[in-house]
């Protein structure tokens, strides 16, 4: 099946309207429900991202409750090359959402497809196969085509009655509905494929007389229907893919499925061993290399990549973090927009942030914090030590207690350490300052002048005590 439907047998384009505007009171939350996070990501982003996987000319998003923060967290995601959002300014049901989009896409000779922005679970091909479905049917193609699944327990969802023949007959909403239509298990999946125009058309015969006093697109397929055109419907087998997110528990449910998936994932196709999967949180997006091992409760968020033969102990927390082959990360470790090359190690308790990098072979201990520094080739910094705005050479040993004094007030100031570098404990290294190669500080210095090269300096302030390089050509050193 090709992925893109706009390469299909019917050449009309694809647009996609994603309604995204509602509040969502069952979350019992001030924030809109399509902002609440699944996987670390907004609802409304996973739900774009798919549709995006689609290939459509354009992505309509109905924005309402906090419609900026909706707006943001789209092009966060997507960027806005084929993404336009539409206001609907009172919340007067899904009819009401859907015709908020009427003066951009009614007159348009194109297969839109109708989704929601709290259904985070549809997959591409599910959706490719819907199009499809609705491009072909009975050869001339339908008018409207509605994907919908079976449910044990129905309830809340409005339900699919077919006619004598086993046809779509029209759409009942649970309030709506009557004791023997609520026994049908049948759900509308509130995912549509429609002809641009003919929507728009049936759209408007839509009226809100029903319990709720709002207008339905569930009525259009009927409408469209009594008018002689053609209604298909997709009976997907995956329930799982259309459950929306209506309540905190119900988005808990669904991030401990991602979180099996991911996990499984990682195990069967790429050789990872997690030695109690269940405690592990993994991101979807998350990669990791074969013979890596994940001890319980280590938590891997975003587009993590983890080299192969890793060891990732307990306690630990990788984000949006590269991590090289052979790498130790020791228990309680924070790792945050930051690389670790090949064979070092981290931690225990050391956290890395705000794009840290250590080269291979380095090794950063106990509190140990790394912030915008490079840790160069098979350099260490083993205890108690702060190194921010850093760039540090190969084969540098970081005495304990060091600091990297890089805020004077108003700015953050650069350090710069060489190679084959030793400085004390408890160094105070006031920024900006430049620390030679091969010099030395003795402990407890406060370092306000740049340092040359092989020297060893001392004292507060500290001063130059020796050139290092005079004592290495007598042979002293």
């Amino acid at each position: 099946m090709n992925m893109n439907p706009n390469q299909g047998s019917n050449d009309s384009a694809l647009d996609v309207l994603i309604l995204a505007a509602g509040l969502g009171t069952r979350m019992r939350s001030k924030k809109a429900k399509v902002l609440h996070e699944l996987a670390g990501r907004p609802l409304i982003n996973h739900v774009c991202r798919t549709a995006f996987e689609l290939g459509p000319r354009k992505v309509y998003v109905v924005v309402g409750h906090q419609a900026d923060e909706v707006r943001a967290a789209v092009l966060n995601e997507l960027g806005g090359d084929r993404v336009e959002f539409v206001s609907q300014t009172q919340q007067l049901g899904t009819g009401d959402a859907v015709n908020s989009a009427r003066s951009l896409l009614e007159n348009e000779d194109s297969t839109l497809l109708v989704l929601s922005g709290d259904v985070p679970m549809i997959r591409s091909a599910t959706l490719a196969r819907l199009i499809d479905i609705h491009r072909t049917h009975r050869s001339h193609g339908a008018a409207c085509t509605i994907l919908t699944v079976e449910f044990n327990d129905p309830t809340g969802y409005g339900r699919i009655v077919r006619d004598v023949g086993g046809q779509f007959d029209h759409i009942i909403e649970q309030k709506d509905a009557s004791d023997e239509q609520r026994a049908i298990t049948e759900i509308n999946a509130g995912i549509y494929c429609f002809q641009t125009r003919k929507l728009f058309e049936a759209l408007s015969q839509v009226r809100n007389e029903n319990a709720q006093g709002e207008y339905y697109l569930t009525d259009v397929p009927a409408i469209l229907s009594e008018a002689g055109e053609d209604v298909a419907i997709y009976l997907h087998n995956e329930a799982r893919e259309i459950e929306g997110v209506n309540n905190r528990k119900q988005l808990a449910e669904l991030e401990h499925v991602l979180r099996e998936r991911a996990v499984s994932r990682l195990m069967l196709d790429h050789g990872v061993t997690f030695i109690d999967p269940k405690s592990s949180y993994v991101s979807e997006s998350a990669v990791a290399g074969s013979d890596t091992i994940i001890h319980p409760n280590v938590t891997i968020e975003g587009a993590t990549a983890i080299g192969e033969g890793c060891v990732i102990r307990s306690g630990s927390r990788l984000t949006n973090a590269k991590i090289g082959d052979r790498v130790e990360i020791l228990d309680n470790t924070v790792i945050v927009d930051s690389t670790v090359g090949d064979d070092c190690i981290v931690g225990p308790f050391a956290h890395l942030r705000g794009k840290a990098v250590m080269l291979d072979n380095a090794k950063v201990g106990n509190f140990v914090e790394l912030k915008k520094t490079t840790l160069g080739r098979g350099s260490k910094a083993n205890h108690l030590t702060y190194l921010g705005d850093a760039t540090i050479g190969e084969d540098t040993n970081i005495g304990a207690g060091t600091i990297t004094c890089n805020y004077d007030g108003r700015n953050k100031n650069p350090t710069t350490i060489g190679s084959g570098v030793k400085i004390g404990s408890d160094t105070m290294l006031v920024a900006p300052i430049e620390v030679g190669d091969g010099a030395v500080t003795a402990a407890g210095a406060v370092v306000i002048e740049d340092v040359p090269a092989d020297s060893l300096v001392a004292g507060v302030p500290a001063k130059v005590k020796k050139s290092l390089g005079e004592a290495k050509a007598k042979g002293d050193l």
